[in-house]
């Protein structure tokens, strides 16, 4: 009935997942303004899945029905890390303000430790598209990612990075440090807003990436998530600022909860964004694109059409396991999934969802007294032969 193998250490995803919690947890050094003493240990780490690096070697992923006008696109599922649909994912092109993705998680993670007050200077102003931050206010980091994120604040991005690193090229060198973490093998960053300057540059895959790190992050969720957003101020004392997110999807896209507009005349129309429906997340990314709203709007239509989220199994689920040493009417344990399990399948062209497998890794008996609560094995499912989802095994 079940396809059961040796019980063996889960692997490097959960190590990787356990390492980016104690990482996160032991940051230091968030307070410093100096980019040199900045340690690798005040940046998390992100694991990403061996089933994404696997499908990243891919060009183009074309589904016959869908297209769109950009110069680069990519539709990824931030549930399973699935390519979906994209053309030219690896190119190398200018990113405009997209780039303060990057820029606000790191420093929001910096204002998770020490939401630092910045005062304004005048060598902060920048042009383009601006929060129109004034000489002498002082402003939370916290805050000024709002300005960066909804209005596209380049001064903001401006603040905020000198008061992490010091200095725009030393914030730099963190975003480009967070890149390689990440796995962003064709990303160079030069600035923190993202204005067309020197060797700066991304990819439709690598902001992806990006993207779906981002949307784990609480805070950056509910920023980019509003169309409206309030901004308020140290000094003076009492002043708010509303801001009115540019991202027109969150109004006429079904489920979009964010995230990034951008705009320079080298990188032309660029967009990210991220929806929601019926449990499943979708994350695109346009870049070079003079349609991109009707885009993002249809792409989301014809990928979340051809998904499915499926029920894996709950505690109902028992693997009986002999029990060694225990009395006599206790020969055998009885093991449940701790968590119940779900996974996203695709259709295939006959609107048929694909089948997960099953695979349970138990040892092959268990010493008694069995331990409530020990993890004793562990469940797992596989779609077209990559992990979909998994979890313990425990005592019922």
């Amino acid at each position: 009935m079940y396809n059961i193998r040796a019980f063996r250490i889960a692997g490097s995803r959960l190590f990787c997942a356990a390492l980016a919690a104690a990482l996160l947890a032991l940051m230091c050094g968030c307070g410093e303004t100096d980019g040199d003493d900045l340690s690798e240990q005040t940046l998390s780490q992100f694991s990403i899945t061996s089933e994404a690096q696997e499908q990243c070697v891919a060009e183009d992923i074309l589904p016959d029905g869908i297209q769109d006008s950009a110069r680069a696109a990519i539709v990824w599922c931030a549930d399973n890390s699935r390519i979906l649909y994209g053309h030219n994912i690896h190119e190398k092109r200018p990113i405009a303000s997209i780039t303060k993705i990057m820029t606000a998680l790191i420093c929001l993670e910096y204002a998770a430790a020490d939401n630092k007050a910045v005062r304004i200077t005048p060598e902060m102003y920048a042009e383009g598209s601006s929060m129109y931050l004034k000489a002498g206010e002082i402003i939370s980091l916290r805050e000024l990612v709002k300005g960066m994120m909804a209005v596209s604040g380049n001064d903001a991005a401006n603040a905020a990075a000198s008061a992490v690193a010091g200095s725009n090229e030393k914030f730099a060198a963190l975003m480009n440090r967070r890149a390689k973490q990440l796995g962003m093998n064709n990303t160079h960053f030069t600035t923190p807003s993202g204005l067309d300057m020197g060797e700066h540059y991304s990819t439709a895959y690598d902001m992806a990436l990006l993207c779906a790190y981002a949307m784990e992050n609480e805070t950056f969720r509910s920023i980019v998530g509003k169309r409206n957003i309030t901004a308020e101020f140290i000094s003076p004392e009492g002043k708010t600022q509303q801001l009115c997110n540019h991202n027109k999807l969150l109004s006429i896209c079904s489920g979009c909860i964010g995230i990034k507009t951008g705009f320079t005349k080298k990188a032309g129309r660029t967009l990210t964004s991220c929806a929601e429906r019926e449990g499943i997340r979708l994350i695109i990314v346009t870049l070079c694109d003079g349609n991109d709203w009707d885009d993002h709007c249809s792409l989301y239509d014809s990928c979340f059409s051809r998904l499915e989220k499926i029920r894996l199994c709950g505690r109902e689920t028992k693997i009986s396991i002999p029990l060694a040493g225990g009395k006599e009417n206790e020969k055998q344990i009885v093991l449940v999934p701790e968590r119940e399990l779900f996974a996203v399948a695709e259709k295939n062209s006959r609107n048929e969802t694909e089948k997960p497998e099953q695979v349970i890794y138990a040892p092959a008996f268990i010493y008694s007294p069995a331990v409530r609560g020990r993890k004793y094995g562990r469940i797992e499912y596989l779609i077209n032969g990559k992990t979909a989802a998994s979890c313990a095994l425990v005592p019922q």
